[in-house]
């Protein structure tokens, strides 16, 4: 097969992570509105063209107290850095259908090169004859590495917010006609 655009389903697909919370439990969160633009073969990754801009706006972590802090200068800063981006610059095959996707990720205006672990999870036809793929991705961040550094001290040791993020992707894509 060779490469063709392909559209992201948003209703089926989501942006997740999850990130320590007073050394004892995990806070996840999710980002619902992203744009993508991907040109691949899903049945080799090796070659494909892959971009994500994330609106860091719609940042949801169940907790809107929470979530507008995160918006804040504190953390993401939207009213300066609205946007977060993810390009692929290198693809690797090291499985049937699992990958290593080399990315350029762009956080509060800081890049730094991020590598996650793809799986393409297959190819079908809808019902109404389009064609549709699947991805699965993950990986983990240092968020300090993108400047977001605010914390608190706990009284007992420890920090309120851990520093690694784990990121957690899952892709529905349709291929476009």
């Amino acid at each position: 097969m060779t490469k063709t655009k392909w559209t992201v389903d948003t209703a089926h697909s989501s942006l997740d992570f999850s990130v320590k919370h007073m050394m004892v439990s995990k806070t996840k969160g999710t980002f619902h509105n992203f744009e993508s633009t991907i040109e691949a073969d899903p049945d080799d990754l090796t070659t494909a063209n892959i971009e994500f801009v994330i609106d860091v706006a719609s940042v949801d972590t169940r907790n809107e107290g929470r979530d507008n802090h995160l918006r804040s200068e504190d953390f993401f800063d939207v009213e300066q850095h609205p946007k977060m981006t993810f390009k692929a610059t290198n693809i690797e095959r090291t499985g049937e259908d699992e990958y290593k996707v080399t990315d350029d990720l762009t956080i509060c205006g800081i890049t730094n090169s991020e590598t996650f672990s793809v799986t393409s999870e297959g190819q079908r036809k809808d019902p109404w004859g389009n064609e549709v793929a699947g991805f699965s991705g993950e990986g983990k961040i240092n968020r300090s590495d993108y400047g977001l550094t605010y914390n608190a001290v706990l009284e007992t040791g420890g920090v309120v917010v851990g520093d690694e993020v784990k990121i957690s992707i899952e892709i529905e894509a349709q291929k476009a006609t």
